[in-house]
């Protein structure tokens, strides 16, 4: 390998294991696989995902810090999609690979 490109992927290993990091919970994947189709309310979250609504406040509140989520207000309701291509990207190879 020349230098250069060890250079550049060790640049790269410590984002790289943080975003998997973040995508091992099955919670967390599954909030991602759910908005890789749409965005999506808290309320639609939460039952897709089969938690209460305040652990999944924490988990979205979590994923938005880590710059996985994006979110918008529409009056009283906060929806929320990926933040990242790279990540929608990622989903969709493993989609692809596992389902």
């Amino acid at each position: 390998m020349k230098p250069a490109v060890t250079k550049a992927i060790l640049k790269k290993c410590d984002s790289v294991s943080r975003l998997l990091k973040s995508l091992s919970h099955p919670v967390r994947l599954k909030v991602l696989c759910s908005l890789m189709e749409k965005e999506r309310g808290v309320n639609e979250l939460t039952e897709f995902c089969g938690i209460s609504q305040s652990a999944m406040s924490q988990f979205l509140a979590r994923m938005k810090a880590e710059g996985l989520l994006e979110s918008r207000r529409e009056r009283n309701h906060v929806y929320y999609r990926v933040a990242d291509q790279k990540v929608s990207r990622l989903l969709s190879a493993i989609r692809e690979i596992y389902c």
